[in-house]
């Protein structure tokens, strides 16, 4: 029996099914975290084979540990994997230590990691990248400027979120930027692209070969959510374009991609930059070697009518993974911020909404800057009661003189009757 050590399991808290999806097809599934194992969920705990618990998984020694004592116990260790972003170059360091050869080493993730190594895969690929430089002193950053133009966008080139990112519209911001960014981080520069974020996500084979993939439609940016503090908008389309899928699967082959989920994000590009990109372009914006974040491998499968954490597991055991993704739909979430008012209650969304409702709940706090407090999830046949869901979840509050009435929205999504105690389309 092969042996399969999964880092933190229990972290998003869907990610138990890894374990449960792993041991389905054979292999022997063991956990390290830091959760106390009575708090873990009964499934996970169902779906491993043990757990070795961490006072502090930040500790490497402790991880080391950990991976060192099922070696003693179950031999040689095939697989280590968490599919977290925040955990991937240990991940690598403990596969150097313990001579893994089934997933990527420390040396392989400045080109998965660092932005401005991204860039030559995507051109490999025949994908447009964005003009940029690695800012190392101001005066470098202004003939940049010059030469390019405002606005700007500057960013860590190691890092995933926007807590540091900064949007440079003129002389002034920048002379901003180099009085508060961090001394110890290398941030990259780029030419500013206005456009939406549209992703291709999947599961990569041993010969990089696409075997699953879906996409999201993010129409506002990561950075203005964090800078804002408004709602989290997005949904999983399984529509994906001839033309988009035929990038997606170039950019997988030209990062050699093998065995692994992946999250690439792109720019759709909404405003022509003359000589450079027209409305309706594709820009790579960049690559994340693992599951997209918090929830969203759920949002895929209610999209697909499949399941990711299983196909992941086929791939990995070599199994034949290929999916019959039938039937499909639009799986959208909304978010809501605890330190706003809402016209309409959590209630109301879901008695609204109960037939199209996948779940619903509360983001971890790690998560909740960007993503919102609590989220509402749903699948839809069309992108009509998308925009629906999201306008009703969304809508703040008003004086409560203008709540009885028809203020809010009918099916059709123009102003008229109140929809609350009808549903939508019924996926």
């Amino acid at each position: 029996m092969k042996n399969f050590v999964l880092i933190s399991p229990n972290f998003p808290e869907t990610y138990w099914q890894f374990a449960r999806a792993l041991r389905n097809v054979g292999f022997r599934v063991l956990g390290v975290g830091d959760q106390p194992y009575v708090e873990l969920k009964q499934e996970l705990k169902d779906s491993l084979h043990e757990y070795y618990r961490c006072n502090n998984l930040d500790n490497f020694n402790e991880e080391k540990e950990a991976v060192g004592y099922f070696e003693r116990k179950y031999g040689h260790i095939d697989f280590l994997e968490s599919n977290n972003e925040y955990w991937l170059r240990k991940d690598a360091k403990l596969r150097d230590l313990f001579s893994i050869d089934t997933g990527l080493r420390e040396h392989e993730l400045d080109t998965y990691q660092r932005k401005s190594l991204m860039k030559e895969r995507f051109q490999r690929a025949g994908v447009k990248v964005a003009p940029f430089i690695l800012v190392s002193d101001k005066e470098s950053l202004v003939k940049f400027a010059e030469e390019n133009g405002f606005p700007l966008f500057v960013k860590p080139d190691i890092g995933v979120g926007a807590e540091e990112s900064f949007k440079l519209s003129n002389m002034q911001e920048l002379d901003d930027f180099f009085a508060k960014k961090q001394e110890n981080c290398q941030y990259i520069c780029e030419r500013f692209v206005s456009g939406d974020i549209v992703t291709f996500d999947g599961i990569a084979d041993i010969n990089s070969e696409v075997i699953f993939m879906a996409s999201l439609e993010c129409p506002p940016s990561i950075s203005d959510i964090l800078h804002e503090g408004s709602e989290m908008f997005y949904y999983s389309n399984p529509f994906i374009p001839e033309s988009f899928e035929k990038i997606g699967r170039a950019t997988v082959k030209a990062f050699e991609l093998k065995n692994r989920c992946f999250h690439i994000e792109f720019f759709r590009v909404n405003k022509k930059i003359p000589g450079f990109v027209d409305v309706g372009d594709i820009v790579g914006l960049e690559v994340n070697i693992r599951t997209p974040g918090g929830y969203t491998p759920d949002m895929h499968n209610y999209a697909n009518s499949v399941n990711m954490y299983q196909l992941y597991a086929n791939t990995v055991a070599d199994f034949n993974p290929h999916p019959i993704c039938e039937p499909k739909f639009y799986c959208a979430t909304a978010s809501r911020r605890d330190n706003a008012t809402y016209f309409y209650s959590d209630d109301e969304v879901l008695r609204t909404f109960e037939k199209n409702i996948c779940g619903n709940g509360r983001y971890p706090k790690v998560l909740a800057g960007v993503m919102g407090d609590k989220f509402f999830m749903a699948k839809f046949t069309n992108l009509k009661d998308v925009e629906l869901f999201k306008e009703y979840v969304s809508r703040k509050n008003v004086p409560s003189e203008n709540r009885s009435g028809s203020s809010m929205f009918n099916k059709e999504g123009n102003s008229g009757d109140n929809i609350c105690d009808t549903h939508i389309d019924g996926a």
